[in-house]
């Protein structure tokens, strides 16, 4: 089905009823209790480190066992199908030594799921769609991994942006319908994401629907980078997704106060795969099938969904009991908003027709403020982030940055300054 096709006949089906997403993948195969040798297979049996919870690898080693869990979910009434390539980038399988498998993990984990798809497709006359999944990698591009120097990042965005066009490249070769940005608890690595398709849609002469998935990451409301769920929307809506949404980290009671918020801001569709309610002390998840539906099928009762399905903890008996739940709810209607200029630092900024006087801090300019320039060219960024502060006490609800000058490392002051700036909530926000 030719891309422009697939998302008339998806976005179509979406509006005529609530569609289901597969459940948890690493729950399964923790069930399987697989062993080292498992994960090792023939081809890895000599590798010089652990494979054991890699579990991207069983796309090789194991493909009949990943086969099973994806028919196993399909059976359960899942419609759309994730790939087994949460880790599947060169800086997540660089912990194993595996940074040049990567092509080789996505295309066959995107190649193994379409093939059940298809034969699932073909034996109940239902589509099935396989989404290829971006995870979010084990870097983050918005915090410091170093205490002492909240400056410093272990990762680029280019350096994001190559992992995500590789690996989105790979499963688009392997057969992936759409691919799905998930997990998302840093939104500068998803906007990396989105930055790697949008090269890739354009190289490739073709697009195909994209699902943005974002994590909340506790009862602060917001993600592990601080952003409330409307900022994140804010923050990733020129990508123009199929749908927006949030998993993991909460179940689904926890998270439904940020559904219903993203249901209402997004002009999109919205989608929600919640754990199975919260770990317990031994890190396991108990809420039964039945429990998780009864959530669920309020989620679809009341409006908020479009994609339903499960994250840590599910299986596809819980997914069966949610498809079941939800099979006679309407889907999600989505409502139109007026046009506006929608901006967002941890919390969303919106100028629309009635808005008031924007007030915009000049003084962060090292053109425009002999001393903003001193500060700069002393390397006195202490100094420099208290006038960036000052301009958002005063009332300033955006500040223009500029670092443009001969006597400066432009770029590297700049970055360092953002840096800088990113880990302040009072300037951030």
């Amino acid at each position: 089905m030719a891309a422009s096709d697939l998302t008339a006949s998806l976005t179509q089906r979406l509006a005529q009823r609530i569609l289901i997403l597969d459940g948890g993948m690493g729950t399964m195969l923790q069930n399987a209790q697989l062993s080292e040798d498992d994960f090792r297979g023939e081809r890895f049996r000599d590798w010089p480190s652990d494979l054991k919870g890699n579990n991207d690898l069983l796309a090789l080693t194991c493909p009949d066992v990943v086969a099973r869990i994806h028919r196993d979910y399909l059976e359960a009434g899942a419609d759309i199908l994730e790939t087994n390539t949460f880790n599947s980038t060169r800086l997540s399988q660089a912990d194993y030594g595996m940074e040049d498998l990567v092509p080789e993990l996505n295309r066959e984990s995107a190649r193994l799921a379409r093939e059940v798809c298809d034969a699932v497709a073909a034996e109940t006359d239902i589509p099935r769609y396989v989404a290829g999944v971006l995870g979010p990698t084990s870097r983050t591009a918005s915090l410091s991994p170093d205490v002492n120097d909240p400056a410093k990042r272990n990762v680029t965005f280019d350096a994001l942006r190559e992992n995500y066009y590789e690996a989105a490249s790979a499963l688009i070769e392997g057969g992936a319908d759409l691919i799905m940005i998930e997990t998302i608890f840093d939104t500068l690595n998803a906007k990396a994401a989105i930055y790697a398709l949008e090269e890739l849609f354009e190289d490739l002469g073709r697009r195909l629907p994209v699902m943005i998935s974002g994590t909340i990451t506790d009862a602060s409301g917001r993600t592990l980078s601080g952003q409330t769920t409307e900022a994140f929307w804010n923050s990733v809506r020129h990508a123009n997704p199929l749908s927006v949404g949030l998993n993991c980290a909460l179940g689904a009671e926890e998270l439904r106060p940020y559904l219903e918020e993203l249901s209402t801001k997004a002009d999109t569709f919205v989608s929600a795969h919640p754990n199975a309610g919260l770990p317990n002390e031994f890190g396991e998840y108990d809420q039964t099938p039945e429990e998780m539906a009864a959530i669920v099928s309020e989620f679809a009762q009341s409006g908020l969904v479009n994609i339903i399905g499960g994250c840590c903890g599910s299986t596809p008996e819980h997914i069966r009991a949610i498809a079941d739940a939800v099979r006679s709810m309407a889907p999600r209607k989505i409502p139109e908003r007026s046009k506006a200029c929608r901006l967002s630092g941890l919390e969303p900024f919106n100028i629309e027709a009635d808005s008031l006087f924007v007030n915009v801090g000049e003084r962060t300019n090292v053109t425009g403020s002999a001393r903003f320039k001193r500060l700069i060219v002393e390397e006195d960024f202490t100094t420099a982030l208290e006038v960036a502060l000052e301009q958002v006490e005063n009332g300033a609800q955006i500040i223009d940055i500029n670092m443009d000058e001969g006597m400066l490392e432009s770029k590297e002051a700049m970055v360092r300054f953002l840096n800088l700036i990113a880990g302040e909530p009072d300037i951030a926000r």
